[in-house]
């Protein structure tokens, strides 16, 4: 969680150190209520998306919220009360505000995760039907749905519209269900998910896209840069992410379409050029069919 890239508009004062951890490369980062009463059952204080620098380490006995934590790239470890996991690609774990937390990441693939700091009724709760409780942690297969989901609690949480804090809660209890309901694994340190080999094909594979999601339009692309055959590139998606290559990108266009439609005096047409497609029409159905609004809907909630 990065100290210099935070939208505090709300509460109008700066963020607690101990809120937050210092060693990000990057983030993008919210903050909604800090402190009580909590009206939502599930009611998200703080969140967002962090990329660890190579020497990232937590260790804390106690903190303010229960936090909820999505492996969406790199590798680590943590332990929980003691429970030592393995930390790579769709692991999801969660601390209580007394959970003994320890997070590192390995520096030769540093983490990239999603939290969401909790407080509410409900938390303990949806962490049971998340299976999420006592030091678990879970390896789920297909973390695509759940990294757009997460990726959309974050863009509400900092667009700080008068609907951000409710809209935040009821988006992170579907989370939560998604996590309980997806095939998993517990993910531990002795797990054998998948060998070395083909994850580290498919993280260069998914990480190409996301650096080039604006300009590659398919399947070819993806398997030249990454230098295999298109077949083991939608192996390798469906083994480790339960999608298609094409099913991600599409995905990754359409977030960064998002972000680019909430942009000041964006139009359709420019945007769906800006991610590679020529056609506006289709961009808006591909569009409608991820996020489920018209792009139009976008333009007017920025107004």
């Amino acid at each position: 969680m990065d100290v210099t890239n935070l939208y505090m508009d709300n509460i109008g004062l700066p963020p607690s150190p101990s809120l937050l951890a210092s060693q990000v490369a990057d983030s993008s980062t919210f903050f909604l209520q800090l402190s009580g009463p909590w009206r939502e059952r599930v009611s998200v204080a703080l969140g967002g998306w962090e990329r660890c620098r190579p020497d990232y380490k937590v260790a804390r006995a106690r903190y303010a919220y229960t936090v909820i934590e999505m492996v969406v790239n790199g590798r680590g470890k943590c332990s929980l009360d003691g429970t030592e996991h393995r930390l790579e690609p769709g692991v999801c774990f969660a601390s209580s505000p007394r959970t003994a937390c320890r997070i590192e990441t390995d520096a030769d693939r540093p983490l990239e995760k999603f939290f969401f700091a909790l407080a509410g009724a409900g938390v303990t709760r949806a962490l049971t039907q998340a299976g999420l409780l006592h030091g678990r942690a879970r390896q789920v297969a297909a973390v695509g749905d759940l990294r757009v989901m997460a990726e959309e609690i974050t863009r509400e949480g900092r667009r700080h519209g008068p609907a951000s804090t409710p809209i935040c809660s009821r988006l992170t209890e579907v989370l939560l269900l998604k996590i309980g309901e997806a095939p998993a694994r517990a993910a531990s340190l002795g797990a054998n998910i998948g060998s070395e080999a083909a994850r580290g094909n498919f993280e260069r594979c998914r990480a190409l896209i996301d650096m080039n999601a604006g300009e590659w339009r398919g399947l070819e692309e993806i398997a030249t840069a990454a230098q295999l055959e298109a077949s083991s590139v939608c192996r390798l998606f469906r083994r480790f992410l339960g999608v298609s290559p094409h099913q991600y990108l599409r995905r990754r266009k359409m977030a960064l379409a998002a972000a680019f439609l909430l942009e000041k005096g964006a139009r359709v047409q420019d945007v769906a050029a800006r991610v590679g497609m020529d056609d506006p029409f289709h961009f808006s159905r591909s569009f409608r069919l991820v996020h489920g609004v018209a792009p139009s809907a976008l333009i007017a909630a920025r107004r």
